[in-house]
């Protein structure tokens, strides 16, 4: 499903790369936990989805914690680290430094918990219109 998603997002078809990423990550977080790098390196997958469509508040927050976790498990100097945290830094300073945009402000857990709810429930129902 993870290369599905990259297939997709390399394709620029980002609300199905966004989908299946989602996807991929709870099911990462539920049988490798929040912290396993594969667990991560979804994250950081997602983040980078969130980001080319726009939603930069959910890309930012994401890679933030993303950027974090790695530092925690992989270490500061891992090359893992090192992309989500160059990546958060490019995406600041690329939208501080619009001269009309203001960052807006990071989304709350609920709203982000909200957002992968509502993507989930679209995945359901898709699941439900293609049972045999």
């Amino acid at each position: 499903m993870a290369n599905l998603a990259s297939t997709y997002r390399n394709q620029g078809r980002w609300n199905k790369a966004e989908k299946l990423e989602v996807q991929v990550m709870e099911t990462r977080k539920t049988v490798l936990g929040a912290e396993h790098p594969d667990t991560l390196t979804s994250m950081n997958n997602l983040a980078y989805t969130l980001e080319s469509q726009g939603k930069l508040q959910y890309a930012l927050a994401l890679m933030e914690k993303c950027s974090e976790l790695r530092s925690k498990v992989l270490g500061p100097n891992h090359p893992d680290t090192r992309s989500s945290s160059c990546a958060l830094g490019d995406w600041m300073d690329k939208y501080n430094s619009s001269p009309n945009h203001t960052p807006p402000a990071a989304p709350t857990e609920i709203e982000r918990l909200q957002h992968i709810q509502e993507i989930s429930r679209g995945l359901q129902c898709n699941d439900r219109s293609v049972a045999p």
